[in-house]
Protein backbone atom coordinates (compact mmCIF):
# COMPACT_ATOMS: atom_id res chain seq x y z
CA UNK A 1 0.00 0.00 0.00
CA UNK A 2 1.36 3.42 -1.01
CA UNK A 3 0.35 6.56 0.87
CA UNK A 4 0.56 10.12 -0.46
CA UNK A 5 0.71 12.90 2.12
CA UNK A 6 -1.19 16.00 0.96
CA UNK A 7 -0.63 19.55 2.18
CA UNK A 8 -3.56 21.73 1.12
CA UNK A 9 -3.07 25.51 1.36
CA UNK A 10 -6.11 27.76 0.96
CA UNK A 11 -5.70 30.67 -1.48
CA UNK A 12 -9.31 31.81 -1.25
CA UNK A 13 -12.20 31.33 1.19
CA UNK A 14 -13.50 27.75 1.27
CA UNK A 15 -17.24 27.05 1.20
CA UNK A 16 -17.22 23.54 2.65
CA UNK A 17 -20.87 23.40 3.60
CA UNK A 18 -22.57 21.13 6.09
CA UNK A 19 -26.34 21.35 5.98
CA UNK A 20 -28.00 19.56 8.85
CA UNK A 21 -30.87 17.31 7.76
CA UNK A 22 -34.14 19.22 8.01
CA UNK A 23 -32.39 22.56 8.44
CA UNK A 24 -32.29 25.61 6.17
CA UNK A 25 -28.89 26.98 7.22
CA UNK A 26 -25.68 25.72 5.63
CA UNK A 27 -22.85 25.77 8.14
CA UNK A 28 -19.18 25.64 7.22
CA UNK A 29 -17.22 22.53 8.11
CA UNK A 30 -14.12 22.91 10.24
CA UNK A 31 -12.20 20.56 7.93
CA UNK A 32 -12.28 19.30 4.34
CA UNK A 33 -14.02 15.92 4.07
CA UNK A 34 -12.33 13.21 2.03
CA UNK A 35 -15.43 13.05 -0.18
CA UNK A 36 -14.87 16.68 -1.22
CA UNK A 37 -11.26 15.99 -2.25
CA UNK A 38 -12.28 12.78 -4.01
CA UNK A 39 -15.15 14.49 -5.84
CA UNK A 40 -12.99 17.42 -6.96
CA UNK A 41 -10.36 15.11 -8.48
CA UNK A 42 -12.88 12.83 -10.16
CA UNK A 43 -14.89 15.77 -11.48
CA UNK A 44 -11.87 17.44 -13.05
CA UNK A 45 -10.81 14.20 -14.75
CA UNK A 46 -14.27 13.65 -16.22
CA UNK A 47 -14.50 17.25 -17.44
CA UNK A 48 -11.12 16.92 -19.14
CA UNK A 49 -12.27 13.76 -20.90
CA UNK A 50 -15.45 15.50 -22.04
CA UNK A 51 -13.38 18.41 -23.39
CA UNK A 52 -10.83 16.03 -24.99
CA UNK A 53 -8.03 17.57 -22.94
CA UNK A 54 -4.84 15.84 -21.90
CA UNK A 55 -4.69 15.85 -18.08
CA UNK A 56 -0.92 15.62 -17.94
CA UNK A 57 2.16 14.79 -19.94
CA UNK A 58 2.88 11.47 -18.22
CA UNK A 59 -0.49 10.12 -17.20
CA UNK A 60 -3.81 8.91 -18.60
CA UNK A 61 -5.64 9.14 -15.28
CA UNK A 62 -8.67 10.81 -16.83
CA UNK A 63 -9.49 7.92 -19.15
CA UNK A 64 -12.57 5.99 -17.94
CA UNK A 65 -12.18 2.25 -18.06
CA UNK A 66 -8.57 2.39 -16.99
CA UNK A 67 -6.86 4.20 -14.16
CA UNK A 68 -10.00 6.20 -13.40
CA UNK A 69 -11.88 3.05 -12.43
CA UNK A 70 -8.94 1.82 -10.36
CA UNK A 71 -8.97 5.09 -8.46
CA UNK A 72 -12.67 5.49 -7.81
CA UNK A 73 -14.92 2.52 -8.60
CA UNK A 74 -13.18 -0.80 -7.91
CA UNK A 75 -13.20 -2.68 -4.63
CA UNK A 76 -9.62 -1.61 -3.90
CA UNK A 77 -10.23 2.03 -4.85
CA UNK A 78 -8.05 4.77 -3.41
CA UNK A 79 -8.87 5.88 0.13
CA UNK A 80 -9.15 9.67 0.51
CA UNK A 81 -8.74 10.75 4.12
CA UNK A 82 -10.26 13.89 5.61
CA UNK A 83 -8.06 17.00 5.55
CA UNK A 84 -7.77 18.45 9.07
CA UNK A 85 -6.33 21.85 10.08
CA UNK A 86 -2.59 21.59 10.39
CA UNK A 87 0.60 23.57 10.90
CA UNK A 88 3.08 23.69 8.03
CA UNK A 89 1.79 20.42 6.64
CA UNK A 90 2.33 18.39 9.81
CA UNK A 91 -0.03 15.41 10.26
CA UNK A 92 -3.18 16.55 12.07
CA UNK A 93 -4.52 14.27 14.80
CA UNK A 94 -7.90 13.83 16.50
CA UNK A 95 -8.19 13.77 20.28
CA UNK A 96 -9.93 10.61 21.53
CA UNK A 97 -13.32 10.90 23.23
CA UNK A 98 -11.62 9.92 26.50
CA UNK A 99 -9.51 13.12 26.52
CA UNK A 100 -10.53 15.70 29.13
CA UNK A 101 -9.42 19.14 30.27
CA UNK A 102 -10.28 21.69 32.95
CA UNK A 103 -13.76 23.20 32.74
CA UNK A 104 -12.53 26.66 33.76
CA UNK A 105 -9.28 26.81 31.75
CA UNK A 106 -9.37 24.14 29.04
CA UNK A 107 -6.62 23.55 26.52
CA UNK A 108 -3.10 22.30 26.14
CA UNK A 109 -0.40 23.71 28.35
CA UNK A 110 1.48 26.59 26.76
CA UNK A 111 4.73 28.40 27.45
CA UNK A 112 2.75 31.34 28.82
CA UNK A 113 0.75 29.08 31.16
CA UNK A 114 -2.89 29.66 32.05
CA UNK A 115 -4.26 26.25 31.01
CA UNK A 116 -4.37 23.12 33.13
CA UNK A 117 -3.57 20.88 30.19
CA UNK A 118 -5.26 17.87 28.59
CA UNK A 119 -5.04 14.24 29.69
CA UNK A 120 -6.65 10.90 28.89
CA UNK A 121 -8.96 8.85 31.10
CA UNK A 122 -9.31 5.51 29.28
CA UNK A 123 -6.73 3.49 31.21
CA UNK A 124 -7.51 5.02 34.62
CA UNK A 125 -11.24 4.52 34.07
CA UNK A 126 -10.71 0.88 33.14
CA UNK A 127 -8.46 0.26 36.16
CA UNK A 128 -10.85 1.96 38.57
CA UNK A 129 -13.82 -0.03 37.31
CA UNK A 130 -11.80 -3.23 37.41
CA UNK A 131 -10.96 -2.66 41.09
CA UNK A 132 -14.58 -1.78 41.91
CA UNK A 133 -14.21 1.97 42.42
CA UNK A 134 -16.01 4.87 40.72
CA UNK A 135 -13.84 7.15 38.61
CA UNK A 136 -14.57 10.87 38.33
CA UNK A 137 -11.63 12.61 36.61
CA UNK A 138 -10.45 15.95 37.89
CA UNK A 139 -7.41 18.16 37.37
CA UNK A 140 -4.53 18.28 39.83
CA UNK A 141 -5.72 21.64 41.15
CA UNK A 142 -9.18 20.21 41.84
CA UNK A 143 -10.94 21.73 38.82
CA UNK A 144 -13.68 19.66 37.26
CA UNK A 145 -12.53 17.91 34.06
CA UNK A 146 -14.80 17.75 31.04
CA UNK A 147 -14.44 16.13 27.60
CA UNK A 148 -12.16 18.09 25.29
CA UNK A 149 -12.46 17.52 21.54
CA UNK A 150 -10.04 19.22 19.13
CA UNK A 151 -7.66 18.70 16.27
CA UNK A 152 -4.03 18.96 17.30
CA UNK A 153 -0.45 18.68 16.13
CA UNK A 154 2.78 17.81 17.93
CA UNK A 155 5.90 19.86 17.24
CA UNK A 156 9.08 19.13 19.17
CA UNK A 157 7.03 17.46 21.90
CA UNK A 158 4.68 20.44 22.22
CA UNK A 159 0.96 19.89 21.72
CA UNK A 160 -0.94 22.61 19.84
CA UNK A 161 -4.65 22.91 19.12
CA UNK A 162 -5.47 23.45 15.45
CA UNK A 163 -8.67 25.12 14.29
CA UNK A 164 -9.94 27.40 11.54
CA UNK A 165 -11.62 30.81 11.53
CA UNK A 166 -14.87 31.32 9.61
CA UNK A 167 -16.83 34.30 8.38
CA UNK A 168 -20.05 35.10 6.52
CA UNK A 169 -19.94 36.36 2.95
CA UNK A 170 -23.08 38.20 1.82
CA UNK A 171 -24.02 37.92 -1.83
CA UNK A 172 -26.80 39.34 -4.03
CA UNK A 173 -29.00 37.23 -6.25
CA UNK A 174 -28.84 37.68 -10.03
CA UNK A 175 -31.85 38.08 -12.28
CA UNK A 176 -31.29 35.46 -14.96
CA UNK A 177 -33.29 37.34 -17.61
CA UNK A 178 -31.64 40.74 -17.20
CA UNK A 179 -28.28 39.45 -15.83
CA UNK A 180 -28.40 42.18 -13.18
CA UNK A 181 -28.80 42.25 -9.41
CA UNK A 182 -32.22 41.08 -8.27
CA UNK A 183 -33.97 43.31 -5.80
CA UNK A 184 -34.62 41.95 -2.28
CA UNK A 185 -32.54 38.82 -2.90
CA UNK A 186 -29.60 38.57 -0.53
CA UNK A 187 -27.97 35.45 0.87
CA UNK A 188 -24.98 34.64 3.05
CA UNK A 189 -22.40 31.86 2.79
CA UNK A 190 -20.33 30.77 5.76
CA UNK A 191 -16.77 30.11 4.64
CA UNK A 192 -13.42 29.09 6.09
CA UNK A 193 -11.00 32.02 6.06
CA UNK A 194 -8.00 31.71 3.77
CA UNK A 195 -5.81 33.15 6.56
CA UNK A 196 -5.75 32.54 10.29
CA UNK A 197 -5.04 34.81 13.24
CA UNK A 198 -3.79 38.38 13.36
CA UNK A 199 -0.54 37.42 11.66
CA UNK A 200 -2.45 36.31 8.57
CA UNK A 201 -0.89 32.86 8.32
CA UNK A 202 -2.31 30.81 5.43
CA UNK A 203 -4.89 28.17 6.28
CA UNK A 204 -3.28 24.74 5.90
CA UNK A 205 -4.85 21.29 5.95
CA UNK A 206 -3.21 17.86 6.10
CA UNK A 207 -4.63 14.80 4.36
CA UNK A 208 -3.55 11.57 2.69
CA UNK A 209 -4.47 9.23 -0.15
CA UNK A 210 -3.78 5.48 0.07
CA UNK A 211 -3.48 3.37 -3.09
CA UNK A 212 -2.64 -0.26 -3.81
CA UNK A 213 -0.59 0.43 -6.95
CA UNK A 214 2.69 2.33 -6.46
CA UNK A 215 2.87 3.28 -10.15
CA UNK A 216 -0.63 4.69 -10.08
CA UNK A 217 0.24 6.60 -6.90
CA UNK A 218 3.21 8.21 -8.65
CA UNK A 219 1.02 9.22 -11.59
CA UNK A 220 -1.60 10.67 -9.28
CA UNK A 221 1.03 12.68 -7.37
CA UNK A 222 2.24 14.20 -10.65
CA UNK A 223 -1.34 14.95 -11.73
CA UNK A 224 -2.23 16.65 -8.42
CA UNK A 225 0.74 19.02 -8.61
CA UNK A 226 0.18 19.87 -12.30
CA UNK A 227 -3.43 20.99 -11.96
CA UNK A 228 -5.17 24.00 -10.43
CA UNK A 229 -7.72 23.02 -7.82
CA UNK A 230 -10.90 24.38 -6.28
CA UNK A 231 -12.58 22.60 -3.38
CA UNK A 232 -16.08 23.05 -2.05
CA UNK A 233 -18.99 25.10 -3.33
CA UNK A 234 -19.32 28.48 -5.04
CA UNK A 235 -16.25 27.88 -7.20
CA UNK A 236 -17.76 30.06 -9.97
CA UNK A 237 -17.86 32.94 -7.45
CA UNK A 238 -14.13 32.79 -6.85
CA UNK A 239 -14.16 30.57 -3.78
CA UNK A 240 -12.34 27.33 -3.07
CA UNK A 241 -8.94 27.93 -4.71
CA UNK A 242 -6.21 25.82 -3.09
CA UNK A 243 -2.66 24.64 -3.70
CA UNK A 244 -1.88 20.94 -3.21
CA UNK A 245 1.62 19.64 -2.49
CA UNK A 246 2.40 15.93 -2.31
CA UNK A 247 5.10 14.49 -0.05
CA UNK A 248 6.17 11.30 1.66
CA UNK A 249 4.08 10.43 4.75
CA UNK A 250 5.56 10.94 8.20
CA UNK A 251 6.76 7.77 9.85
CA UNK A 252 4.77 6.48 12.82
CA UNK A 253 5.40 3.63 15.22
CA UNK A 254 4.31 0.20 13.91
CA UNK A 255 1.06 -1.27 15.23
CA UNK A 256 2.88 -3.97 17.21
CA UNK A 257 5.07 -1.38 18.96
CA UNK A 258 2.08 0.78 19.91
CA UNK A 259 0.15 -2.22 21.27
CA UNK A 260 3.15 -3.30 23.34
CA UNK A 261 3.60 0.19 24.80
CA UNK A 262 -0.13 0.44 25.57
CA UNK A 263 -0.17 -2.89 27.41
CA UNK A 264 2.94 -1.96 29.39
CA UNK A 265 1.31 1.26 30.65
CA UNK A 266 -2.04 -0.45 31.27
CA UNK A 267 -0.55 -3.16 33.47
CA UNK A 268 1.68 -0.67 35.26
CA UNK A 269 -1.33 1.56 35.99
CA UNK A 270 -3.42 -1.44 37.09
CA UNK A 271 -0.78 -2.32 39.66
CA UNK A 272 -0.65 1.26 40.95
CA UNK A 273 -4.42 1.33 41.41
CA UNK A 274 -4.26 -1.99 43.26
CA UNK A 275 -1.55 -0.73 45.59
CA UNK A 276 -3.45 2.49 46.29
CA UNK A 277 -6.79 0.82 47.06
CA UNK A 278 -5.71 -2.58 48.30
CA UNK A 279 -6.79 -4.50 45.24
CA UNK A 280 -5.50 -8.04 44.85
CA UNK A 281 -6.92 -9.00 41.46
CA UNK A 282 -4.38 -9.17 38.63
CA UNK A 283 -4.96 -8.81 34.92
CA UNK A 284 -4.89 -12.14 33.07
CA UNK A 285 -1.34 -12.63 31.83
CA UNK A 286 -2.49 -14.35 28.63
CA UNK A 287 -4.65 -11.46 27.43
CA UNK A 288 -3.38 -8.46 25.48
CA UNK A 289 -5.31 -5.20 25.14
CA UNK A 290 -5.63 -2.79 22.23
CA UNK A 291 -7.84 0.13 21.22
CA UNK A 292 -9.52 1.31 18.04
CA UNK A 293 -9.73 5.10 17.84
CA UNK A 294 -11.89 6.69 15.13
CA UNK A 295 -10.01 9.42 13.29
CA UNK A 296 -13.08 10.32 11.22
CA UNK A 297 -16.83 9.79 11.33
CA UNK A 298 -17.80 6.19 10.58
CA UNK A 299 -20.91 4.60 9.06
CA UNK A 300 -21.32 1.32 10.96
CA UNK A 301 -23.91 -1.36 10.20
CA UNK A 302 -24.70 -4.60 12.00
CA UNK A 303 -27.37 -6.91 10.65
CA UNK A 304 -28.70 -4.15 8.35
CA UNK A 305 -29.12 -1.71 11.22
CA UNK A 306 -27.09 1.40 11.98
CA UNK A 307 -25.04 1.27 15.17
CA UNK A 308 -22.38 3.28 17.00
CA UNK A 309 -20.68 0.24 18.56
CA UNK A 310 -18.20 -2.06 16.83
CA UNK A 311 -19.14 -5.47 18.22
CA UNK A 312 -16.67 -8.38 18.40
CA UNK A 313 -18.48 -10.08 15.52
CA UNK A 314 -18.21 -6.92 13.40
CA UNK A 315 -14.50 -6.48 14.07
CA UNK A 316 -13.77 -10.12 13.29
CA UNK A 317 -15.66 -9.80 10.02
CA UNK A 318 -13.84 -6.56 9.09
CA UNK A 319 -10.46 -8.14 9.85
CA UNK A 320 -11.30 -11.51 8.31
CA UNK A 321 -10.45 -13.35 11.54
CA UNK A 322 -12.35 -15.88 13.60
CA UNK A 323 -11.48 -15.10 17.23
CA UNK A 324 -13.93 -16.34 19.87
CA UNK A 325 -11.63 -14.93 22.58
CA UNK A 326 -12.06 -11.31 21.46
CA UNK A 327 -13.71 -9.21 24.17
CA UNK A 328 -14.99 -5.62 24.12
CA UNK A 329 -14.40 -3.89 27.46
CA UNK A 330 -15.20 -0.18 27.01
CA UNK A 331 -16.97 2.01 24.46
CA UNK A 332 -16.88 5.80 24.25
CA UNK A 333 -18.91 6.98 21.27
CA UNK A 334 -21.62 9.39 20.17
CA UNK A 335 -23.62 9.86 16.99
CA UNK A 336 -24.60 12.49 14.46
CA UNK A 337 -26.26 12.71 11.06
CA UNK A 338 -24.67 13.66 7.76
CA UNK A 339 -25.72 14.11 4.17
CA UNK A 340 -24.15 15.67 1.10
CA UNK A 341 -24.39 16.33 -2.60
CA UNK A 342 -23.41 13.84 -5.31
CA UNK A 343 -22.13 15.92 -8.22
CA UNK A 344 -22.02 12.95 -10.59
CA UNK A 345 -25.68 12.10 -10.05
CA UNK A 346 -26.91 15.63 -9.41
CA UNK A 347 -28.76 14.39 -6.33
CA UNK A 348 -28.62 14.67 -2.56
CA UNK A 349 -26.90 11.79 -0.79
CA UNK A 350 -28.85 9.74 1.72
CA UNK A 351 -28.94 10.96 5.30
CA UNK A 352 -26.61 8.69 7.26
CA UNK A 353 -26.32 7.98 10.97
CA UNK A 354 -22.61 8.30 11.73
CA UNK A 355 -20.45 7.50 14.73
CA UNK A 356 -18.52 10.67 15.46
CA UNK A 357 -14.76 10.87 15.16
CA UNK A 358 -12.83 10.38 18.39
CA UNK A 359 -14.83 7.29 19.42
CA UNK A 360 -12.76 4.79 21.43
CA UNK A 361 -13.17 1.01 21.71
CA UNK A 362 -11.08 -1.02 24.18
CA UNK A 363 -10.52 -4.70 23.32
CA UNK A 364 -8.61 -7.68 24.63
CA UNK A 365 -7.69 -11.04 23.12
CA UNK A 366 -5.52 -14.04 23.89
CA UNK A 367 -4.61 -14.39 20.20
CA UNK A 368 -2.93 -11.06 19.52
CA UNK A 369 -0.39 -12.34 16.99
CA UNK A 370 -3.03 -12.97 14.36
CA UNK A 371 -4.44 -9.45 14.81
CA UNK A 372 -1.30 -7.39 14.13
CA UNK A 373 -1.41 -7.51 10.33
CA UNK A 374 -5.23 -7.09 9.97
CA UNK A 375 -5.21 -4.10 12.36
CA UNK A 376 -2.46 -2.45 10.34
CA UNK A 377 -4.58 -2.95 7.21
CA UNK A 378 -7.67 -1.50 8.92
CA UNK A 379 -5.65 1.64 9.70
CA UNK A 380 -5.19 2.15 5.96
CA UNK A 381 -8.55 1.02 4.57
CA UNK A 382 -10.84 2.02 7.45
CA UNK A 383 -13.94 0.40 8.93
CA UNK A 384 -17.61 0.54 8.00
CA UNK A 385 -19.12 1.92 4.80
CA UNK A 386 -17.92 4.56 2.29
CA UNK A 387 -14.32 4.31 3.48
CA UNK A 388 -12.90 5.61 0.13
CA UNK A 389 -14.61 8.93 0.96
CA UNK A 390 -12.77 9.26 4.28
CA UNK A 391 -15.31 7.62 6.58
CA UNK A 392 -14.19 5.08 9.17
CA UNK A 393 -10.49 5.98 9.43
CA UNK A 394 -9.03 4.40 12.59
CA UNK A 395 -5.84 4.38 14.62
CA UNK A 396 -4.77 1.47 16.81
CA UNK A 397 -3.61 2.31 20.34
CA UNK A 398 -3.40 6.09 20.04
CA UNK A 399 -0.36 7.25 22.02
CA UNK A 400 -2.50 9.93 23.70
CA UNK A 401 -4.04 7.20 25.89
CA UNK A 402 -0.71 7.18 27.74
CA UNK A 403 -1.02 10.84 28.80
CA UNK A 404 -2.15 10.64 32.43
CA UNK A 405 -3.57 13.17 34.87
CA UNK A 406 -0.30 13.92 36.68
CA UNK A 407 1.47 14.60 33.36
CA UNK A 408 -1.19 16.56 31.46
CA UNK A 409 0.11 18.18 28.29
Amino acid sequence: MTTLQLTITARAPLAIGRQKPGGSISEAQTYIPGSVIRGAIAGKMLRQVAANETPGETTDLAQPGGDFERLFTTEDAAVFSNAYPSLQGQPALVLPATAVSSKTSPGFRSEKGGNEGVFDTLIDGFCAEGHGYPYEPSCLNGDRAEPYSQFYTIENGRYQTQSVDTRLLTRVGINRRRATAQEQVLYSIEVINETQGKAGQPTIFSSSIALEDATLASQLATYLEQQQWRLGGSASRGLGKVDIQVSEPSSIAPVATRIEAFNHELRKRWQQWGEAYGGTQDLPSDRQFFTLDLQSDAILTEQWRRTTVVSPAMLCQMAGIGDDQLQLHSVYSSYDYCSGWNAAWGLMKDVELVTQRGAVYLWSTSQLDQWISPLAELEIKGVGERTPEGFGQVKVCDQFHQVFREAAV
